[in-house]
């Protein structure tokens, strides 16, 4: 099936079982940005729970911008932030070493573009998970796209549907429970080479 997405930040569960499953994948860049979406957010699982890691990104509610336009606002040293937070929420989980130099030059390198960077974030992980995945780019914007599924809504933080995924182990699940859904990241870090065939087991409907 022919699945369009946004791009968004370390994207969560559900949007890579979508991936998985993709027979061609798109993604949105014509769109508006809008906020509190995923597009600058992702959440991960730290000692106190669900933790969102934002990007900030310049941007004015008075004049509509193009997504491919927003800039992050780099002067709040965000990227030091969520290393940080990475590091001290998944450090001792199975996986973190194995994958981190591949993952520390998101976080070191100065970035400048939101969806550049979104795009670099998809690469590395891609490649974390040794997937040949090839994707296209929209030409247009289509408010009802015709010959694909449409999962834009995935990004859409306050309209998110709960997905409700096979559980696995987190590195916080005794004192917190499962939390579903988060970053790929969480996924990543605690299953490492069993992430692709877990989500090749997952579904997803809307």
């Amino acid at each position: 099936m022919n699945i369009l997405l946004h791009p968004t930040y370390f994207p969560n569960v559900a949007h890579f079982v979508s991936i998985i499953h993709s027979e061609k994948l798109l993604f949105e860049v014509h769109d508006n940005y809008q906020k509190q979406t995923y597009r600058n957010r992702t959440n991960i699982y730290a000692a106190n729970g669900k933790l969102a890691l934002t990007v900030p990104v310049i941007y004015s509610q008075k004049n509509r911008q193009l997504y491919r336009d927003i800039k992050i606002f780099n002067d709040d040293k965000w990227q030091a932030l969520h290393w940080k937070s990475l590091q001290s929420a998944y450090r001792t989980s199975p996986f973190f070493e194995f994958y981190q130099d591949e993952l520390s030059p998101l976080f070191h390198t100065n970035q400048v573009f939101l969806l550049d960077f979104n795009f670099k974030c998809l690469e590395v992980i891609l490649e974390c998970l040794q997937l040949d995945i090839e994707y296209e780019t929209t030409q247009t914007f289509e408010k009802k796209p015709n010959n694909c599924l449409d999962y834009r809504i995935l990004a859409n933080a306050r309209k998110e549907k709960e997905h409700k995924f096979e559980s696995y182990t987190q590195v916080f699940s005794n004192k917190h429970g499962y939390i579903n859904n988060l970053s790929i990241l969480d996924l990543l870090f605690n299953e490492g080479t069993n992430t692709v065939p877990y989500l090749q087991s997952q579904k997803i409907q809307l």
